[in-house]
């Protein structure tokens, strides 16, 4: 391949990475106005306009209307694509890492850590903090998540701590809080197990404002992070023996972007719960026209992981009358979209 050839290819796949951002947030502007109350596109964006002109609305169902979009619909709609995005750059760097196909941004043991926070929180009333309101339920599902990682943290302090280690150590925390878990869930009323299950399966239904700065915050932090450790994860996805001879530490490496995509994670499934297979379905179809390049990999997995959430929240939104948690959909979707990549790595053609 030629450089004008190479160049030419260059320009095209930044194209589809623009071309998925675009989609994304159309998706996201259109999901403003899926709700049960009806309610024209058209209608939903002027109120986005009159609120951020500061407009106040006088009328009853004015004052309806607008709390209905701007305080519910347009946060949901921006924490959709913010943390679409943190999954889907976090999937792509962990399976750089490990250099294993299967990892995704819970393979560590976040999302194990953080349901048993939420479930210390809900049955017990136990707060890290001693706040008894939901934001204690935010922090103690943030702290607890970040345990995992702490531990292998620590273990790189006496040992190496290779790609195997990583995913062995996960399994054993992730194991440790699922058992604590289902324990305390013993102990639960029947109203307590039904809060604990709509925060497993994951759901953008009760992200407010209040949350987007630190989403925003994650994901802006996780991306330059990302973006200026590039050129060191396309070492390191050579193999270890390589990256050593050309002077980097792999380890040093792992540790260092483990922390951050732990931060990062941490703080989107604190308040959206687990919200599976994004992380882990975006890199594999980016890698289709994108390359395993990570300066082209890792923002094409986070436009990929945006449009994915954002899409699979509009689908909840219209089944039912209430429609149903946006984790369930990204698991039906995500699920034989997977298969389908695993099939084609088996026949070699991925």
């Amino acid at each position: 391949m030629g450089y004008t050839d190479y160049i030419s290819q260059a320009r095209r796949r930044v194209a589809l990475i623009l071309v998925m951002a675009v989609v994304a947030v159309a998706i996201g502007l259109y999901s403003i106005c899926v709700m049960q109350y009806d309610m024209s596109f058209s209608e939903a964006i002027d109120i986005v306009v009159k609120n951020l002109r500061g407009y106040e609305f006088e009328t009853y169902i004015e004052q309806l209307e607008s709390h209905m979009v701007w305080d519910g619909r347009v946060p949901m709609a921006l924490a959709g694509l913010l943390v679409g995005a943190i999954l889907g750059i976090s999937g792509a760097v962990m399976q750089n890492l490990i250099r294993n196909p299967v990892a995704d941004p819970y393979t560590t043991g976040i999302s194990s850590g953080a349901m048993f926070g939420v479930t210390i929180f809900i049955v017990l009333d136990l707060g890290v903090t001693g706040i008894s309101n939901e934001f204690g339920q935010v922090i103690n599902a943030f702290v607890f998540s970040l345990i995992p990682v702490a531990a292998i943290v620590l273990f790189s302090l006496y040992r190496k701590v290779t790609p195997t280690i990583m995913v062995l150590i996960g399994i054993a925390v992730m194991y440790i809080f699922s058992a604590m878990t289902t324990l305390l869930k013993y102990t639960a009323s029947e109203d307590d197990i039904a809060s604990i299950y709509a925060w497993s399966v994951g759901s953008l239904g009760s992200v407010g404002w209040d949350a987007i700065p630190f989403l925003l915050a994650a994901f802006v932090l996780l991306l330059v992070f990302m973006m200026l450790m590039s050129n060191k994860l396309n070492v390191i996805a050579a193999g270890d023996k390589v990256a050593s001879s050309l002077g980097e530490n792999p380890a040093r490496v792992r540790i260092a972007c483990l922390v951050v995509i732990s931060i990062a994670t941490s703080i989107a499934v604190c308040f959206t719960g687990t919200i599976g297979f994004v992380g882990l379905i975006a890199p594999h179809i980016c890698r289709v026209f994108a390359g395993s390049n990570s300066k082209l990999l890792i923002p094409s997995s986070a436009a990929a992981g945006a449009l994915i959430l954002i899409g699979s929240e509009v689908v909840a939104r219209c089944i039912g009358p209430t429609g149903i948690s946006v984790g369930v959909i990204t698991a039906l979707v995500g699920g034989p979209i997977f298969l389908f990549f695993l099939i084609r790595q088996r026949k070699g053609t991925w």
